[in-house]
């Protein structure tokens, strides 16, 4: 049973050796008091019907793995994109260690992020002390330009204020008045992920500007902030700062993580590494405009824009597939006085050559597709564009006001009219509409994964085969470096999609003599 150094044996092969397989046996047989295989399968075929799907969705009080994470998760990635931060979170020790290895299985490096460690005697007296030690400790050890506090469902519900104990901490020197000290207000049990990401940008600009506005003057810099919201490829980063170059316009983007969250391995660890620095902060009210890229994620950030900065933040939508592409570049254009560069122009027409190219192939192809609000309306749009027909689109943190506007992108197409919206449903409620209205493909997330799974549970003809784009993408390697914005990232989206519906094709055209006579070289 044990490994040989000689044939040493990933999980897969090594628990396939009589002895492991003799062993789940009998633990089967000795301690589960399971049900037979006759009435499991009996209760799983139940869960592919209608009549399941009606119970399901008549659910109020329960999540079944939800498409979605919590509020501070995205508190922390906000903070990873400003230079020299440390995101520090005011609760327990197992919620950080949660947040560094969600991020730390998705993007393959290791995380910066602190815990006060809340405990039962915090949660019953108040965290003050957690923090003023906990500030004093991270600052001491890590030496970091600036914190970046965030909340966990403890603090929240105790009440904890965040204001009054970072001035506390810095009134008793446990962490120098000098060191800026931006926060927010994160509880776990409202909201999510984008959320989290909103309420600690608004965090930043509070920091940096709120106090220092009298000298400001919109356009005194010539400068175009974007603000991307809760964004986890960096191609989509590197792709906006060379859309920027090319076009010659001077900018900022504010939250920058690419650096950190790609490190190279030249025997050198960067706790810190780029982002966007203070200086870039205290100067954005002096842009000319600032564009959300994630509007629908960055309700606060609007607020602060407009509100405090003064600026239009000028309505765009997420620079993803060709029109909105087009609308990103032609706003630029717009606000800067700025011709679209030539490059930019032949990347969008080798990006129309891509897609009539592979319009047979893409035409009429089923898709479901879950995930964040500003992604699903720009993946949708997309798929629309290629003449593919979304049939389920499932949002776990949309509102009826997305669910409107997501309407309205299906209705301005004729591939768009059987398609249903799900908001504030989750995955279970998703593996319900893959069995009762079967697509193609489904779209989505890693979590996808064990739905596609159930699928083939019931017979190969009921598979719904996952094609991986979103967050997070834990069980395949380097996705996270690819880019779906711009025209580069609808030409990587179009890729994958058109090459997973040839590799599906393959498989069922491979048995000699039976379906082998589509198994030929696609011309």
């Amino acid at each position: 049973m044990s490994q040989v150094i000689e044939e040493i044996k990933p999980g897969y092969p090594l628990f396939n050796q009589p002895e492991y397989q003799d062993l789940l046996a009998r633990k089967k047989a000795l301690s589960e008091e399971a049900h037979s295989e006759a009435k499991v399968q009996e209760v799983f075929e139940w869960t592919t019907t209608q009549e399941y799907q009606d119970l399901n969705f008549a659910r109020k009080a329960l999540t079944v793995n939800p498409a979605k994470a919590c509020q501070p998760l995205g508190s922390v990635l906000c903070a990873l994109g400003f230079d020299k931060a440390l995101p520090y979170v005011h609760g327990s020790q197992g919620c950080v260690s949660y947040f560094r290895s969600y991020f730390n299985r998705h993007f393959k490096e290791p995380i910066a992020c602190v815990s006060d460690s809340m405990t039962e005697d915090a949660a019953v007296f108040g965290g003050n002390k957690n923090m003023d030690n906990g500030l004093a400790n991270a600052y001491a050890l890590y030496k970091p330009g600036m914190v970046a506090v965030s909340t966990t469902c403890m603090a929240e519900v105790i009440g904890d204020d965040l204001n009054a104990f970072i001035a506390n901490a810095k009134k008793d020197e446990h962490l120098p008045n000098e060191i800026p000290t931006p926060f927010a207000h994160t509880p776990s049990f409202v909201g999510s992920h984008i959320t989290g990401w909103d309420g600690m940008f608004e965090g930043f600009c509070n920091e940096f500007t709120k106090a220092s506005m009298e000298d400001k003057v919109v356009g005194s810099n010539n400068k175009i902030n974007l603000v991307t919201g809760f964004e986890t490829y960096l191609g989509n980063y590197r792709i906006l700062h060379t859309m920027m170059q090319e076009m010659g316009i001077p900018y900022s983007v504010l939250s920058d993580p690419t650096e950190v969250l790609s490190t190279p391995a030249d025997g050198e660890y960067r706790m810190y590494a780029g982002g966007t620095t203070a200086e870039e902060m205290k100067d954005a009210p002096n842009a000319i405009d600032t564009l959300l890229l994630q509007p629908w994620s960055l309700i606060k950030t609007k607020k602060t824009v407009k509100g405090l900065w003064k600026q239009p933040a000028s309505a765009i939508n997420i620079p993803m597939g060709l029109d909105w592409t087009d609308d990103f570049l032609m706003k630029l254009s717009e606000l800067t006085g700025t011709p679209i560069a030539d490059s930019l122009t032949k990347e969008r027409g080798r990006l129309v050559d891509m897609m009539t190219d592979s319009h047979t192939w893409l035409h009429g192809k089923k898709f479901g597709i879950y995930g964040d609000p500003d992604y699903l309306l720009g993946m949708v749009k997309f798929l629309l564009e290629l003449g593919c027909e979304p049939t389920t689109i499932l949002c776990h943190n949309a509102n009826k006001k997305w669910q409107k506007a997501m309407q309205a992108v299906l209705d301005a197409s004729p591939y768009g009219t059987d398609c249903k919206i799900y908001i504030q449903k989750d995955l279970w409620h998703f593996r319900s509409l893959m069995f009762t209205n079967k697509p193609d493909f489904m779209i989505g997330n890693s979590y996808g994964k064990f739905i596609e799974r159930d699928t083939l549970a019931k017979g190969e003809e009921f598979k719904v085969p996952l094609i991986r784009l979103g967050f997070p993408i834990f069980d395949r390697h380097h996705l996270h470096n690819q880019t779906t914005w711009g025209y580069e990232g609808a030409m990587q989206i179009l890729t994958t999609l058109v090459n997973e519906i040839l590799a599906k094709l393959d498989q069922d055209t491979s048995v000699y003599g039976k379906t082998d006579f589509g198994f030929d070289l696609v011309r």
